[in-house]
């Protein structure tokens, strides 16, 4: 068990050093290790909000504008249902949560509801499926017939609502080259959000506060848009107001003919006619479908773009389009293009979200944290050294060797990996320091039981590194399976806890046997002692 051959020895002293050099540019400043030739590691700690400072946002769904939009569709699928069939109708709107209507004729009632029948059939609970949940009930009462959102069935939107914007968030942040963000439900109807090392707050609540519902409408091809600005607006047009001041209204349609779920792409670009900023964007193959017979079909109508209720641009249709491809022009900044491009790539977000709560952690506290977390490391360290030392002598300290090299590996890691260190993270590695003795007090403990029973210094160090592995090695396992509950069903800070603690259990098996091992074994054959004092 003491006997290294070169290679192995070669091999560990490469891993240590590989772990120092990985470590260096964390004793260093940003701006100091970006000045570096390319050859040498540039990868520093990623420290987490707690540490470094950043945003901390809280959004909530809108649930009332959910329900606002579920009405709006549920009333036009109704008005598509009632004209396939050719059913009169009249006082169609909404009522609180109900859609009605009344029947002209009173005998067209049971083709109506059967024509009805599929709006109320059961929905998934989630976004991945689930139990099915009634969202809407259909009833009739003479001629009237009504239908009405459940309760059951907003609470599924609203957690399924939910459930696609921690997606969309999460595609929106990384969009904008943020760092290690940490996104994550807060009970039913809320998402965290937080960024390390954002300074911007303002560009990140423009970003996760835009819903980007962007629709394509045909211009409406009959009424006046001075009747319709009065209240008066031909039957399914709207009159739609522009995102630019200085443009007028639009009289549209208020039937979308696609949305932005049917784009792919979305590039920030510049007009190669009047080099202004634009946004680019490409169809699905869907979408390049219906994009292409619209196109062919309406040649010298405006077709609107349409973004959270705001008309873009409304381009007038020379001709057919049937690439499947087209821009969005307007006076837009460079800033303002790649933002909206960031928009439409990730997608649209199903409901409004609303910041119910805002701080931001400022570099200071963070700094303050980080010296913390280093004096509690410093004092673990030496209260470990001291007591290693008075309890093993000089075996103590070839464990507290092992002890500083298991910290250089903890960070090299850390930084390899570019995994996120937090407060409780610190945390984390002052308990780990305690841990990686707790291996080399069992060998030692072991040493002196084989010294009591006659064995030569040589062969009670033999036995010792021998008799204790298997024991060593159980108890780190069990650390390291606790380490991974704790990094699957937690979140946050206790992820961040169980991140180094994981890391720290590994490098401890490393360090405690085989770094602690090799030393012993040099000394002993340097010294070849007779006698062994613990």
């Amino acid at each position: 068990m003491l006997y290294f051959p070169r290679w192995k020895i070669a091999l560990i002293v490469a891993v240590v050093l590989a772990g120092v050099i990985a470590t260096i540019p964390n004793f260093f400043t940003a701006d100091t290790v970006s000045r570096w030739p390319g050859w040498l590691p540039s990868n520093r700690i990623v420290l987490g909000l707690d540490l470094r400072g950043g945003a901390h946002l809280l959004l909530e769904v809108e649930r009332d504008s959910l329900i606002s939009d579920r009405l709006e569709t549920l009333t036009d699928d109704v008005r598509q249902s009632l004209r396939d069939q050719r059913i009169g109708y009249r006082n169609l709107g909404v009522r609180g949560r109900t859609v009605s209507f009344t029947l002209r004729d009173a005998a067209d009632a049971d083709r109506a509801l059967e024509a009805l029948r599929p709006l109320s059939n059961p929905i998934p609970s989630g976004m991945f499926g689930g139990t099915p949940v009634s969202e809407v009930t259909l009833d009739r009462q003479g001629e009237q017939i009504r239908l009405a959102l459940t309760d059951q069935g907003i609470d599924a939107r609203v957690r399924s609502a939910v459930d696609q914007s921690l997606s969309v968030l999460e595609r929106r942040l990384n969009a904008l080259g943020t760092t290690e963000p940490t996104i994550q439900r807060e009970g039913e109807d809320r998402i965290l959000v937080q960024v390390p090392g954002l300074e911007d707050t303002g560009q990140l609540k423009d970003v996760l506060g835009q819903t980007a519902r962007m629709t394509f409408h045909l211009e409406c091809p009959e009424g006046s848009l001075t009747e319709a600005m009065q209240g008066r607006p031909p039957a399914g047009c709207e009159v739609a107001e522009p995102a630019d001041p200085n443009d007028g209204p639009i009289l549209i349609e208020s039937r979308a003919r696609l949305s932005g779920d049917d784009l792919v792409d979305a590039q920030p670009a510049f007009d190669q006619q009047s080099n202004q900023p634009i946004v680019t964007f490409r169809f699905n193959t869907r979408g390049a479908t219906i994009f292409g017979q619209l196109t062919q079909a309406n040649v010298n109508r405006r077709f609107a773009v349409v973004l959270d209720e705001k008309v873009i641009t409304a381009p007038v249709i020379r001709s057919p389009i049937l690439g499947g491809t087209g821009q969005i022009e307007g006076n837009f900044t460079v800033e303002s293009a790649q933002n909206l491009a960031v928009l439409l790539r990730a997608g649209a977000l199903p409901a409004d979200l609303t910041i119910v709560e805002e701080r931001t952690v400022g570099p200071s506290l963070g700094q303050d944290s980080i010296e913390a977390g280093e004096m509690a490391a410093l004092i673990g360290l030496v209260g470990v050294l001291v007591f290693m030392v008075i309890a093993y002598g000089l075996l103590g300290w070839f464990s507290v060797i092992a002890l500083v090299t298991n910290l250089v590996m903890i960070m090299a890691i850390l930084t390899l990996l570019q995994a996120t260190l937090t407060l409780p993270g610190i945390a984390g590695i002052v308990l780990t320091m305690g841990m990686a003795v707790d291996a080399n007090v069992l060998i030692y403990e072991r040493i002196r039981e084989e010294l009591r029973l006659g064995k030569s210094p040589i062969n009670a160090i033999q036995s010792g590194f021998s008799l204790a592995i298997g024991t060593i090695v159980d108890a780190n396992l069990t650390t390291l399976i606790a380490a991974a509950a704790l990094f699957t069903l937690g979140s946050g800070p206790i992820r961040g806890f169980a991140v180094t603690l994981g890391i720290g259990v590994m490098t401890t098996m490393f360090t405690a046997y085989t770094i602690t091992r090799l030393i012993v074994s040099l000394w002993v054959r340097w010294r070849r002692p007779k006698t062994l004092a613990l």
